[in-house]
Protein backbone atom coordinates (compact mmCIF):
# COMPACT_ATOMS: atom_id res chain seq x y z
CA UNK A 1 0.00 0.00 0.00
CA UNK A 2 1.45 3.21 -1.24
CA UNK A 3 -0.10 5.64 1.91
CA UNK A 4 -0.73 4.76 5.52
CA UNK A 5 -3.95 4.11 6.81
CA UNK A 6 -4.09 6.31 9.63
CA UNK A 7 -4.86 9.61 10.07
CA UNK A 8 -1.76 12.07 10.27
CA UNK A 9 -4.52 14.59 11.35
CA UNK A 10 -4.86 13.01 14.41
CA UNK A 11 -1.12 13.14 15.39
CA UNK A 12 -0.90 15.84 18.74
CA UNK A 13 1.17 18.73 17.62
CA UNK A 14 3.88 17.88 20.68
CA UNK A 15 4.71 14.81 18.42
CA UNK A 16 5.31 17.19 15.99
CA UNK A 17 8.43 18.77 17.68
CA UNK A 18 8.67 22.44 16.84
CA UNK A 19 5.97 23.24 14.64
CA UNK A 20 8.05 22.81 11.60
CA UNK A 21 5.81 23.91 8.75
CA UNK A 22 6.14 27.46 10.73
CA UNK A 23 10.24 27.49 10.39
CA UNK A 24 9.90 26.43 6.65
CA UNK A 25 7.07 29.27 5.68
CA UNK A 26 9.62 31.94 7.56
CA UNK A 27 12.62 30.48 5.85
CA UNK A 28 11.01 30.45 2.65
CA UNK A 29 9.70 34.29 2.75
CA UNK A 30 12.94 35.10 3.75
CA UNK A 31 14.50 33.20 0.81
CA UNK A 32 11.80 35.47 -1.56
CA UNK A 33 13.08 38.32 -0.08
CA UNK A 34 16.63 37.77 -1.11
CA UNK A 35 14.98 37.26 -4.61
CA UNK A 36 13.29 40.31 -4.52
CA UNK A 37 16.37 42.10 -3.27
CA UNK A 38 18.71 40.16 -6.29
CA UNK A 39 15.73 41.15 -9.20
CA UNK A 40 15.57 44.90 -8.00
CA UNK A 41 19.34 45.08 -8.46
CA UNK A 42 18.60 43.23 -11.92
CA UNK A 43 15.83 45.74 -12.16
CA UNK A 44 13.99 43.03 -13.08
CA UNK A 45 10.81 42.84 -10.50
CA UNK A 46 9.06 44.84 -13.03
CA UNK A 47 10.02 43.40 -15.93
CA UNK A 48 6.89 41.51 -17.17
CA UNK A 49 4.04 43.62 -18.23
CA UNK A 50 1.61 41.85 -16.30
CA UNK A 51 3.01 43.16 -13.09
CA UNK A 52 3.23 46.76 -14.37
CA UNK A 53 -0.70 46.31 -15.39
CA UNK A 54 -1.48 44.79 -12.12
CA UNK A 55 -0.25 48.00 -10.18
CA UNK A 56 -2.25 50.33 -12.66
CA UNK A 57 -5.90 48.62 -11.80
CA UNK A 58 -5.19 49.11 -8.54
CA UNK A 59 -3.94 52.73 -8.94
CA UNK A 60 -6.92 53.94 -11.36
CA UNK A 61 -9.46 53.20 -8.77
CA UNK A 62 -8.49 56.42 -7.28
CA UNK A 63 -6.07 58.07 -9.69
CA UNK A 64 -8.60 58.76 -12.46
CA UNK A 65 -10.33 60.90 -14.52
CA UNK A 66 -13.75 58.77 -13.49
CA UNK A 67 -12.65 57.33 -9.91
CA UNK A 68 -14.79 55.11 -8.22
CA UNK A 69 -15.39 51.25 -7.80
CA UNK A 70 -16.41 50.68 -11.23
CA UNK A 71 -12.79 50.27 -11.72
CA UNK A 72 -12.79 47.08 -10.19
CA UNK A 73 -14.44 45.57 -13.50
CA UNK A 74 -12.00 44.23 -15.62
CA UNK A 75 -10.56 40.94 -17.15
CA UNK A 76 -9.05 40.38 -13.81
CA UNK A 77 -10.44 39.19 -10.72
CA UNK A 78 -10.63 41.97 -7.71
CA UNK A 79 -8.88 40.57 -4.84
CA UNK A 80 -4.88 41.07 -5.84
CA UNK A 81 -6.10 44.56 -6.84
CA UNK A 82 -8.22 45.32 -3.81
CA UNK A 83 -5.56 44.57 -1.31
CA UNK A 84 -3.23 47.04 -3.22
CA UNK A 85 -6.10 49.87 -4.07
CA UNK A 86 -4.48 52.37 -1.13
CA UNK A 87 -0.84 51.63 -1.07
CA UNK A 88 -0.32 51.80 -4.91
CA UNK A 89 -1.39 55.70 -4.49
CA UNK A 90 2.19 56.29 -3.18
CA UNK A 91 4.25 56.77 -5.72
CA UNK A 92 7.01 55.23 -4.53
CA UNK A 93 5.16 52.25 -3.70
CA UNK A 94 3.25 52.54 -7.45
CA UNK A 95 6.76 52.95 -9.59
CA UNK A 96 8.48 50.36 -7.39
CA UNK A 97 5.82 47.60 -6.87
CA UNK A 98 7.54 46.98 -3.95
CA UNK A 99 4.31 46.66 -1.49
CA UNK A 100 2.91 44.31 -4.05
CA UNK A 101 6.35 42.42 -3.78
CA UNK A 102 5.34 42.23 -0.25
CA UNK A 103 2.59 40.40 -0.74
CA UNK A 104 4.38 38.03 -3.30
CA UNK A 105 6.70 36.87 -0.78
CA UNK A 106 4.14 36.88 2.16
CA UNK A 107 2.31 34.89 -0.19
CA UNK A 108 4.98 32.32 -0.96
CA UNK A 109 5.53 32.25 2.70
CA UNK A 110 2.20 30.80 3.57
CA UNK A 111 2.25 28.82 0.61
CA UNK A 112 5.17 26.43 1.86
CA UNK A 113 3.68 26.55 5.48
CA UNK A 114 0.21 24.58 3.90
CA UNK A 115 2.37 22.76 1.47
CA UNK A 116 4.34 21.57 4.72
CA UNK A 117 1.04 21.31 7.43
CA UNK A 118 -0.61 19.35 4.66
CA UNK A 119 1.85 16.86 3.89
CA UNK A 120 1.92 16.47 7.82
CA UNK A 121 -1.36 15.71 8.66
CA UNK A 122 -1.31 12.87 5.61
CA UNK A 123 1.24 11.31 6.23
CA UNK A 124 3.37 12.29 9.68
CA UNK A 125 6.42 12.66 8.13
CA UNK A 126 8.81 15.28 8.20
CA UNK A 127 11.08 14.39 5.93
CA UNK A 128 8.30 14.70 3.42
CA UNK A 129 7.37 18.14 4.71
CA UNK A 130 10.91 19.22 4.06
CA UNK A 131 11.38 17.78 1.00
CA UNK A 132 8.39 19.83 -0.92
CA UNK A 133 9.21 22.74 0.94
CA UNK A 134 13.17 22.67 -0.66
CA UNK A 135 11.32 21.71 -4.08
CA UNK A 136 9.30 24.85 -3.97
CA UNK A 137 11.90 26.67 -2.12
CA UNK A 138 14.67 25.71 -4.79
CA UNK A 139 12.55 26.64 -8.47
CA UNK A 140 13.74 29.56 -9.24
CA UNK A 141 10.58 30.36 -11.32
CA UNK A 142 8.61 30.59 -8.51
CA UNK A 143 11.72 32.61 -6.39
CA UNK A 144 11.20 34.76 -9.49
CA UNK A 145 7.41 35.28 -8.97
CA UNK A 146 7.61 35.65 -5.34
CA UNK A 147 10.04 38.79 -5.99
CA UNK A 148 7.01 40.39 -8.22
CA UNK A 149 3.58 42.05 -7.80
CA UNK A 150 2.09 39.25 -10.25
CA UNK A 151 -0.96 37.93 -8.65
CA UNK A 152 0.40 33.81 -8.93
CA UNK A 153 1.89 33.78 -5.72
CA UNK A 154 -1.53 35.07 -3.97
CA UNK A 155 -3.41 32.55 -5.86
CA UNK A 156 -1.26 29.75 -4.66
CA UNK A 157 -1.03 30.61 -1.25
CA UNK A 158 -4.95 31.22 -0.83
CA UNK A 159 -5.62 28.08 -3.00
CA UNK A 160 -3.58 25.67 -0.69
CA UNK A 161 -4.18 27.01 2.50
CA UNK A 162 -8.15 26.85 1.36
CA UNK A 163 -7.19 22.64 0.78
CA UNK A 164 -5.16 22.34 3.97
CA UNK A 165 -8.53 23.83 5.85
CA UNK A 166 -10.56 21.50 4.11
CA UNK A 167 -8.71 18.81 4.97
CA UNK A 168 -8.56 19.77 8.34
CA UNK A 169 -12.31 20.14 8.70
CA UNK A 170 -12.95 16.91 6.81
CA UNK A 171 -11.24 15.01 9.27
CA UNK A 172 -12.66 16.78 12.28
CA UNK A 173 -15.86 15.55 10.45
CA UNK A 174 -17.96 18.97 11.80
CA UNK A 175 -21.68 20.30 10.10
CA UNK A 176 -20.88 24.18 11.01
CA UNK A 177 -18.13 25.63 8.27
CA UNK A 178 -16.30 27.96 10.45
CA UNK A 179 -15.91 31.50 9.38
CA UNK A 180 -12.28 31.68 8.61
CA UNK A 181 -12.56 28.50 6.58
CA UNK A 182 -16.01 30.67 4.61
CA UNK A 183 -14.61 34.11 4.03
CA UNK A 184 -11.17 32.04 2.68
CA UNK A 185 -13.53 30.08 0.21
CA UNK A 186 -14.55 33.21 -1.02
CA UNK A 187 -11.05 35.02 -1.41
CA UNK A 188 -9.81 32.30 -3.35
CA UNK A 189 -12.13 32.69 -5.35
CA UNK A 190 -11.69 36.36 -6.57
CA UNK A 191 -7.68 35.80 -6.90
CA UNK A 192 -7.56 34.11 -10.12
CA UNK A 193 -9.70 32.11 -12.85
CA UNK A 194 -7.33 29.16 -11.67
CA UNK A 195 -9.06 28.85 -8.29
CA UNK A 196 -12.61 28.22 -9.75
CA UNK A 197 -11.98 25.13 -11.11
CA UNK A 198 -10.01 24.11 -7.81
CA UNK A 199 -12.45 24.74 -5.59
CA UNK A 200 -14.88 22.92 -7.43
CA UNK A 201 -12.99 19.83 -7.50
CA UNK A 202 -11.63 20.51 -3.73
CA UNK A 203 -15.60 20.68 -2.48
CA UNK A 204 -16.59 17.76 -5.04
CA UNK A 205 -13.48 15.71 -3.25
CA UNK A 206 -14.95 16.56 0.14
CA UNK A 207 -18.63 15.83 -0.79
CA UNK A 208 -17.23 12.10 -2.27
CA UNK A 209 -15.62 11.49 1.18
CA UNK A 210 -17.93 11.94 3.25
CA UNK A 211 -20.37 9.58 1.17
CA UNK A 212 -17.21 7.59 0.91
CA UNK A 213 -17.35 7.10 4.63
CA UNK A 214 -21.03 6.50 4.91
CA UNK A 215 -22.34 9.69 5.47
CA UNK A 216 -26.15 10.56 4.48
CA UNK A 217 -26.75 12.28 1.59
CA UNK A 218 -29.08 15.04 3.10
CA UNK A 219 -25.98 15.44 5.15
CA UNK A 220 -23.67 15.59 2.72
CA UNK A 221 -25.77 18.16 0.74
CA UNK A 222 -26.39 20.16 3.61
CA UNK A 223 -22.33 20.50 4.12
CA UNK A 224 -21.93 21.22 0.20
CA UNK A 225 -24.13 24.06 0.46
CA UNK A 226 -22.91 25.41 3.27
CA UNK A 227 -18.90 24.93 1.48
CA UNK A 228 -20.03 25.90 -1.60
CA UNK A 229 -22.35 29.44 -0.78
CA UNK A 230 -19.08 31.09 -0.10
CA UNK A 231 -17.19 30.76 -3.07
CA UNK A 232 -20.43 30.88 -4.95
CA UNK A 233 -21.21 34.11 -3.66
CA UNK A 234 -17.72 35.44 -4.46
CA UNK A 235 -18.42 34.33 -7.95
CA UNK A 236 -22.05 35.67 -8.59
CA UNK A 237 -20.70 39.15 -7.07
CA UNK A 238 -17.48 39.56 -10.16
CA UNK A 239 -19.88 38.77 -12.66
CA UNK A 240 -22.94 41.41 -11.68
CA UNK A 241 -20.14 43.89 -11.11
CA UNK A 242 -18.00 43.35 -14.76
CA UNK A 243 -22.36 43.16 -16.27
CA UNK A 244 -22.65 46.53 -14.21
CA UNK A 245 -19.11 47.88 -15.44
CA UNK A 246 -18.20 46.16 -18.66
CA UNK A 247 -21.39 45.72 -19.88
CA UNK A 248 -20.47 41.97 -20.48
CA UNK A 249 -21.06 39.13 -17.81
CA UNK A 250 -17.81 37.97 -18.31
CA UNK A 251 -14.66 39.11 -20.75
CA UNK A 252 -13.61 35.98 -22.75
CA UNK A 253 -11.77 37.38 -25.62
CA UNK A 254 -10.59 40.76 -27.65
CA UNK A 255 -7.72 40.87 -25.25
CA UNK A 256 -5.32 38.25 -26.80
CA UNK A 257 -4.56 37.20 -30.94
CA UNK A 258 -5.71 34.01 -31.54
CA UNK A 259 -3.30 31.24 -31.27
CA UNK A 260 -4.05 28.59 -34.07
CA UNK A 261 -1.77 26.08 -32.58
CA UNK A 262 -3.78 25.20 -29.70
CA UNK A 263 -6.93 26.53 -30.95
CA UNK A 264 -8.96 23.73 -30.81
CA UNK A 265 -6.57 20.90 -30.71
CA UNK A 266 -7.43 19.58 -26.88
CA UNK A 267 -4.49 16.99 -27.39
CA UNK A 268 -1.85 19.49 -28.36
CA UNK A 269 -3.86 21.71 -25.50
CA UNK A 270 -3.11 19.26 -23.05
CA UNK A 271 0.80 18.50 -24.15
CA UNK A 272 1.03 22.29 -23.51
CA UNK A 273 0.04 22.19 -19.94
CA UNK A 274 2.47 18.97 -19.41
CA UNK A 275 5.33 20.65 -21.51
CA UNK A 276 5.48 23.89 -19.14
CA UNK A 277 4.68 22.29 -16.02
CA UNK A 278 8.17 19.98 -16.68
CA UNK A 279 10.26 23.42 -18.01
CA UNK A 280 9.46 24.79 -15.09
CA UNK A 281 10.11 22.13 -12.58
CA UNK A 282 11.73 19.07 -14.18
CA UNK A 283 10.48 15.77 -15.70
CA UNK A 284 11.22 13.85 -12.03
CA UNK A 285 9.41 15.82 -10.05
CA UNK A 286 6.18 16.23 -12.37
CA UNK A 287 6.35 12.40 -13.33
CA UNK A 288 6.25 10.87 -9.68
CA UNK A 289 3.69 13.77 -8.17
CA UNK A 290 1.34 12.64 -10.76
CA UNK A 291 2.19 8.59 -9.96
CA UNK A 292 1.85 8.85 -6.70
CA UNK A 293 -1.33 11.44 -6.80
CA UNK A 294 -2.90 8.45 -9.33
CA UNK A 295 -2.18 5.64 -6.97
CA UNK A 296 -3.69 7.87 -4.01
CA UNK A 297 -6.75 8.44 -6.12
CA UNK A 298 -7.49 4.78 -7.05
CA UNK A 299 -6.42 3.57 -3.21
CA UNK A 300 -9.15 6.52 -2.29
CA UNK A 301 -12.24 5.06 -4.55
CA UNK A 302 -11.53 1.48 -3.41
CA UNK A 303 -11.28 1.78 0.14
CA UNK A 304 -7.69 1.00 0.68
CA UNK A 305 -6.59 4.39 1.98
CA UNK A 306 -8.55 7.06 3.83
CA UNK A 307 -10.30 8.84 1.17
CA UNK A 308 -9.16 12.13 2.55
CA UNK A 309 -6.71 12.21 0.24
CA UNK A 310 -8.91 13.38 -2.68
CA UNK A 311 -8.43 16.59 -1.22
CA UNK A 312 -5.01 17.33 -1.74
CA UNK A 313 -5.59 16.18 -5.79
CA UNK A 314 -7.88 19.01 -6.20
CA UNK A 315 -4.99 20.61 -6.37
CA UNK A 316 -4.51 19.55 -10.27
CA UNK A 317 -8.10 20.88 -11.07
CA UNK A 318 -6.09 24.21 -11.46
CA UNK A 319 -5.29 22.92 -15.04
CA UNK A 320 -8.35 23.07 -16.62
CA UNK A 321 -7.86 26.79 -16.89
CA UNK A 322 -4.76 26.81 -19.04
CA UNK A 323 -6.69 24.06 -21.26
CA UNK A 324 -9.47 26.18 -21.82
CA UNK A 325 -7.83 29.34 -22.78
CA UNK A 326 -5.65 27.41 -25.01
CA UNK A 327 -8.08 25.23 -26.60
CA UNK A 328 -10.16 28.83 -27.15
CA UNK A 329 -6.79 29.92 -28.64
CA UNK A 330 -5.24 32.14 -25.74
CA UNK A 331 -1.68 32.27 -26.95
CA UNK A 332 0.93 29.84 -24.88
CA UNK A 333 2.00 31.13 -21.48
CA UNK A 334 4.16 29.39 -19.58
CA UNK A 335 3.79 31.24 -16.07
CA UNK A 336 0.06 29.49 -16.27
CA UNK A 337 1.43 26.42 -15.24
CA UNK A 338 2.60 27.54 -11.97
CA UNK A 339 -0.29 25.96 -10.20
CA UNK A 340 0.52 22.63 -11.60
CA UNK A 341 4.00 23.16 -10.41
CA UNK A 342 3.07 24.13 -6.58
CA UNK A 343 0.64 21.01 -7.00
CA UNK A 344 3.35 18.67 -8.24
CA UNK A 345 5.80 20.12 -5.32
CA UNK A 346 2.85 19.01 -2.92
CA UNK A 347 2.47 15.68 -4.39
CA UNK A 348 6.28 14.78 -4.40
CA UNK A 349 6.49 15.45 -0.54
CA UNK A 350 3.47 12.80 -0.38
CA UNK A 351 5.93 10.46 -2.48
CA UNK A 352 8.06 11.02 0.35
CA UNK A 353 5.63 9.98 2.90
CA UNK A 354 3.92 7.49 0.81
CA UNK A 355 7.85 6.20 1.22
CA UNK A 356 7.82 6.75 4.83
CA UNK A 357 4.37 5.11 5.25
CA UNK A 358 5.90 1.74 3.37
CA UNK A 359 8.75 1.38 5.35
CA UNK A 360 6.33 1.83 8.67
CA UNK A 361 4.47 -0.85 7.33
CA UNK A 362 7.02 -3.40 6.60
CA UNK A 363 5.63 -3.15 3.17
CA UNK A 364 9.52 -2.68 1.72
CA UNK A 365 12.44 -5.43 2.23
CA UNK A 366 13.52 -4.86 5.68
CA UNK A 367 17.12 -3.87 4.62
CA UNK A 368 15.71 -0.89 2.54
CA UNK A 369 13.20 0.52 5.17
CA UNK A 370 15.12 2.74 6.87
CA UNK A 371 16.76 4.26 3.38
CA UNK A 372 13.63 4.25 1.37
CA UNK A 373 12.38 7.77 2.86
CA UNK A 374 15.55 9.39 2.45
CA UNK A 375 15.90 7.61 -1.25
CA UNK A 376 13.08 8.87 -2.46
CA UNK A 377 14.07 12.39 -0.59
CA UNK A 378 17.55 12.67 -2.32
CA UNK A 379 15.91 11.66 -5.94
CA UNK A 380 13.47 14.34 -5.88
CA UNK A 381 16.34 16.52 -4.66
CA UNK A 382 18.64 15.69 -6.80
CA UNK A 383 16.83 15.99 -9.92
CA UNK A 384 15.38 19.39 -9.03
CA UNK A 385 18.65 20.72 -8.69
CA UNK A 386 19.33 18.75 -11.89
CA UNK A 387 16.86 19.97 -14.11
CA UNK A 388 15.79 23.37 -12.59
CA UNK A 389 18.35 24.77 -10.28
CA UNK A 390 18.07 28.23 -7.90
CA UNK A 391 21.32 29.00 -9.62
CA UNK A 392 19.94 28.75 -13.42
CA UNK A 393 20.87 31.40 -15.63
CA UNK A 394 17.89 31.83 -17.59
CA UNK A 395 14.85 30.52 -15.66
CA UNK A 396 11.79 29.49 -18.37
CA UNK A 397 9.26 32.44 -16.26
CA UNK A 398 11.76 34.94 -16.32
CA UNK A 399 12.32 34.42 -19.70
CA UNK A 400 8.79 34.97 -20.32
CA UNK A 401 8.90 38.23 -18.04
CA UNK A 402 11.76 39.56 -20.11
CA UNK A 403 9.77 39.69 -23.53
CA UNK A 404 8.90 43.28 -23.33
CA UNK A 405 12.40 44.52 -22.01
CA UNK A 406 13.60 45.40 -25.63
CA UNK A 407 10.34 46.92 -26.55
CA UNK A 408 10.70 49.17 -22.90
CA UNK A 409 13.81 50.14 -23.89
CA UNK A 410 12.72 51.20 -27.40
CA UNK A 411 9.76 53.20 -25.98
CA UNK A 412 12.16 55.39 -24.38
CA UNK A 413 12.02 57.33 -27.58
CA UNK A 414 8.51 57.72 -27.40
CA UNK A 415 8.76 59.28 -24.24
CA UNK A 416 11.57 61.64 -25.17
CA UNK A 417 8.99 62.78 -27.28
CA UNK A 418 6.24 63.76 -24.56
CA UNK A 419 9.14 66.11 -22.69
CA UNK A 420 6.75 68.84 -24.27
CA UNK A 421 4.09 67.56 -22.37
CA UNK A 422 1.96 70.45 -20.61
CA UNK A 423 -1.51 68.84 -18.94
CA UNK A 424 -3.27 67.96 -22.66
CA UNK A 425 -4.74 64.63 -22.15
CA UNK A 426 -3.45 61.21 -23.41
CA UNK A 427 -5.72 58.65 -25.08
CA UNK A 428 -4.83 55.45 -24.62
CA UNK A 429 -5.85 51.93 -24.26
CA UNK A 430 -5.44 50.07 -21.19
CA UNK A 431 -5.91 47.38 -22.13
CA UNK A 432 -2.98 47.11 -24.40
CA UNK A 433 -0.85 49.88 -22.83
CA UNK A 434 -0.92 49.42 -19.19
CA UNK A 435 2.37 48.63 -18.42
CA UNK A 436 3.79 51.63 -20.52
CA UNK A 437 1.51 53.82 -18.89
CA UNK A 438 3.12 52.66 -15.56
CA UNK A 439 6.18 53.07 -17.21
CA UNK A 440 5.41 57.27 -17.26
CA UNK A 441 5.08 57.37 -14.05
CA UNK A 442 8.50 57.76 -13.74
CA UNK A 443 8.68 60.75 -16.28
CA UNK A 444 5.61 62.50 -13.56
CA UNK A 445 2.48 61.29 -15.41
CA UNK A 446 -0.64 60.23 -13.60
CA UNK A 447 -3.53 57.73 -14.61
CA UNK A 448 -6.02 60.67 -14.63
CA UNK A 449 -3.91 62.34 -17.18
CA UNK A 450 -4.96 59.54 -19.54
CA UNK A 451 -8.15 58.95 -21.65
CA UNK A 452 -8.98 55.23 -21.50
CA UNK A 453 -11.71 52.49 -21.45
CA UNK A 454 -11.84 52.90 -17.27
CA UNK A 455 -13.08 56.47 -18.20
CA UNK A 456 -16.58 55.45 -19.29
CA UNK A 457 -18.33 57.32 -21.58
CA UNK A 458 -15.66 59.88 -22.28
CA UNK A 459 -13.65 56.81 -23.74
CA UNK A 460 -16.53 55.49 -26.07
CA UNK A 461 -17.43 59.31 -27.19
CA UNK A 462 -13.83 59.80 -28.19
CA UNK A 463 -13.72 56.26 -30.30
CA UNK A 464 -17.07 57.65 -31.58
CA UNK A 465 -15.75 60.64 -33.00
CA UNK A 466 -12.20 61.72 -33.27
CA UNK A 467 -9.20 61.77 -30.35
CA UNK A 468 -8.08 65.22 -31.14
CA UNK A 469 -11.67 66.57 -29.80
CA UNK A 470 -10.99 65.08 -26.67
CA UNK A 471 -7.34 64.74 -25.95
CA UNK A 472 -3.88 66.29 -26.75
CA UNK A 473 -1.42 63.25 -27.07
CA UNK A 474 -2.63 59.32 -27.92
CA UNK A 475 -0.55 56.58 -27.52
CA UNK A 476 -1.34 53.55 -30.14
CA UNK A 477 0.03 49.87 -29.71
CA UNK A 478 0.85 49.22 -32.91
CA UNK A 479 2.18 45.60 -33.24
CA UNK A 480 1.57 43.52 -29.67
CA UNK A 481 -1.76 41.52 -30.57
CA UNK A 482 -2.10 42.73 -33.71
CA UNK A 483 -2.38 46.72 -32.55
CA UNK A 484 -4.53 47.53 -30.00
CA UNK A 485 -8.33 48.92 -30.43
CA UNK A 486 -6.74 52.10 -31.52
CA UNK A 487 -4.66 50.72 -34.05
CA UNK A 488 -7.66 49.02 -35.73
CA UNK A 489 -9.74 52.08 -35.23
CA UNK A 490 -7.09 54.50 -37.39
CA UNK A 491 -7.08 51.02 -40.00
CA UNK A 492 -10.67 51.06 -40.44
CA UNK A 493 -11.09 54.90 -40.64
CA UNK A 494 -7.63 56.51 -41.46
CA UNK A 495 -9.67 59.70 -40.68
CA UNK A 496 -9.97 58.92 -37.25
CA UNK A 497 -6.75 60.46 -36.84
CA UNK A 498 -7.72 63.67 -37.37
CA UNK A 499 -6.27 66.69 -36.29
CA UNK A 500 -3.61 64.94 -35.19
CA UNK A 501 -0.26 63.94 -36.24
CA UNK A 502 2.26 61.42 -36.13
CA UNK A 503 5.42 62.77 -34.15
CA UNK A 504 7.16 59.83 -32.92
CA UNK A 505 7.26 56.02 -32.76
CA UNK A 506 9.52 53.40 -30.66
CA UNK A 507 9.07 50.17 -29.29
CA UNK A 508 6.05 49.29 -31.08
CA UNK A 509 4.14 52.46 -29.90
CA UNK A 510 3.31 55.71 -31.60
CA UNK A 511 2.34 58.67 -30.64
CA UNK A 512 0.30 61.22 -31.86
CA UNK A 513 0.03 64.88 -31.28
CA UNK A 514 -2.68 67.28 -31.64
CA UNK A 515 -1.82 70.13 -34.24
CA UNK A 516 -1.55 73.23 -32.93
CA UNK A 517 -3.72 76.10 -34.43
Amino acid sequence: MIIDRRRASAVPPARRGLRLETWLGCLSAAAAAAAWLFYLQQDAVLSHYDAKAHLVVARRVIDNITPGWQQIGAVWLPLPHLIQVLPVQVDLLYRTGAFGSLVSIASFGVTVWAAARLILHVSASRLAAGTAAAILVLNPNLLYLSATPMTEPLLAACSLVSVLWLYEWTQADRDDVPGRLGWLLFATAWTRYEAWPLLAAALAAVSLVHWLRGAAVPSIGLRLWRLARWPAAAVALFLLNSRATVGAWFVSSGFFEPDPMYAGEAWRSLLAIWWGTHQLSGYVVEIVALGVAGVALVQALTRRADPARLIPAALFAAALLPFAAFHDGHPFRIRYMVPMVVACAVWAGLAVGAAASAARSGAAPARARSLLPGLAAALLLGSTLIESPPWMEHPPLVSEALWDVPMSLNRRAVTACLDGYAGEKIAASMGSLAHYMQELSWSGLDLSDFVHEGTGGIWTEMLATRPALHAGWMLVEEQSEGGDVLARRIRDDPQFTGGMRRVCEGGGVALYRRDRA
